[in-house]
């Protein structure tokens, strides 16, 4: 159960970071704002589905 969580993590990371490479080259933005926010969402989003995750398992 826990095996795919460094696969799901960096898919939702991965997926951030593409949507604000394209958000900042769509707005043509010089310092990539877009980038650093969707990032840091993205990582906050993959914790947040993580502790979820963690939640569902019993011990």
């Amino acid at each position: 159960m826990l095996s795919g969580i460094a696969f799901e993590m960096g898919a939702i990371i991965y997926l951030a970071v593409k949507g604000g490479n394209w958000l900042d080259e769509h707005y043509q933005t010089e310092k990539r704002i877009f980038t650093v926010i969707a990032t840091l969402l993205g990582v906050a989003i993959s914790i947040w589905v993580v502790l979820q995750q963690l939640k569902r398992i019993k011990y």
